[in-house]
């Protein structure tokens, strides 16, 4: 579901939900391209658990504002910290998606103070390697590309390619009715400056540029969790294997069969990480 809420934050609009529930807040951040919907099908059961949770559609994401203006992991960090006080809340427990995961990381270490525990799920800024499409799109013309990848057409024969590969066994995320509903929203020129300029803070031709590598040691005090696909095509399951090991007390989860949304792969069983993960924070 869309954010039906809306506040303006130095001067630019984010939307975002609430949903008003028991013990430490979560803080849902989505990944790049993506929007607080990547959690839809998650929500129910933090529902019904009597959560709370905030879903926030991060700068030039969504329903959210795409003005011109800095898209780093440090000024979205930023304007997570500063939704937090306009929500009149003091700390958060933060559960990212890909970039969301990152924005995590950078908030933690900003403002570690406001910052109950970690969840990262196939998060960015824990190596070098990045999908050879995103790091293609940050080179210069992507701004003539992506355009014509979004057309209609071109959608529509590669949602048949997708069905067709589907009929011999064969399921490839890239072509996945929510893959390719992202891609069409990129027809929209003001969707596709913001995207590029989020992307270009943090991805470059030979992969990721923004690594928390040598600062997850500092995040030691925060309890943390890590959620993997073990067919995750973006960021490989060997960066969540790595940051465990750096990260004392931290924990891996990997999810069988599933690619970099393990998430919307097993909704159930990720609500139920999360709200063990919740509970023992109610419990302190």
């Amino acid at each position: 579901m869309r954010p039906t809420q809306r506040v303006t934050l130095h001067g630019q609009e984010i939307a975002y939900d609430e949903n008003p529930g028991r013990g430490p807040v979560l803080l849902l951040v989505h990944g790049i391209g993506s929007s607080s919907t990547t959690w839809d099908l998650v929500m129910p059961m933090l529902k019904q658990a009597r959560a709370h949770v905030v879903t926030v559609d991060l700068p030039g994401h969504g329903l959210s504002g795409k003005d011109r203006g800095d898209y780093s992991l440090g000024a979205i960090a930023s304007t997570l910290r500063d939704l937090l006080d306009e929500l009149g809340h003091e700390r958060a427990l933060l559960v990212g998606h890909s970039l969301g995961g990152g924005v995590a990381l950078q908030f933690a270490c900003q403002v570690p103070q406001r910052c109950e525990g970690l969840v990262l799920v196939a998060s960015g800024g824990l190596g070098r390697e990045a999908f050879p499409l995103l790091r293609a799109a940050s080179l210069p013309g992507a701004e003539l590309v992506l355009p014509l990848m979004a057309h209609e057409r071109t959608l529509a024969g590669a949602a048949w390619i997708g069905r067709a590969l589907a009929l011999v066994g064969i399921r490839s995320q890239l072509l996945a009715e929510d893959s390719l509903k992202t891609l069409a929203e990129f027809s929209d020129r003001e969707v596709r400056t913001a995207f590029l300029a989020t992307l270009r803070s943090v991805v470059d031709v030979s992969g990721q540029r923004v690594s928390a590598v040598a600062k997850l040691p500092a995040t030691a005090h925060l309890p943390t969790l890590l959620v993997w696909g073990d067919h995750d095509p973006i960021l490989p399951v060997q960066h969540g294997r790595d940051a465990t090991a750096l990260i004392p007390g931290s924990r891996l989860v990997v999810f069988p069969g599933a690619g970099h949304e393990p998430h919307r792969y097993d909704p159930e069983r990720f609500a139920e990480l999360l709200l063990r993960r919740h509970s023992a924070d109610v419990s302190r």
